[in-house]
């Protein structure tokens, strides 16, 4: 798995990229087949009262990449907000995948098939 850690209008310190690590460690363990992960952190200076946090992540997976980006005044709760956000796409897809992966009741036995159906 290939992580990218980028930032724009900012510089992303180790700090920050700790961060982001440990908070991938949720979504790493809820789904091990993440192929790549690109997350860019972005600062956007309208006033000096209205600065905004923008946090984005694209994530390929086996057949769906997902998008995922978050707002927030405080870049730290970009990250929050972005991780929530992707850590349900991920938990959806994976039950998208686990619903499709059953066998076809031509394809069972006679002791297999349940009572109704028989």
């Amino acid at each position: 798995m290939n992580l990218t850690i980028s930032g724009h209008h900012l510089e992303v310190t180790p700090a920050i990229r700790e961060y982001v690590q440990s908070k991938l460690e949720r979504v790493r363990r809820h789904f091990d087949q993440v192929i790549d992960i690109a997350v860019i952190l972005t600062v956007d200076n309208l006033t000096e009262k209205e600065k905004r946090q923008k946090a984005e992540i694209n994530l390929r997976l086996p057949g769906k990449t997902i998008n995922v980006n978050a707002l927030s005044h405080d870049l730290y709760a970009a990250i929050d907000g972005l991780i929530d956000k992707l850590d349900r796409q991920v938990m959806k897809y994976k039950t998208q995948v686990q619903d499709h992966d059953h066998q076809a009741i031509k394809h069972l036995s006679e002791e297999e098939l349940p009572a109704a159906a028989a």
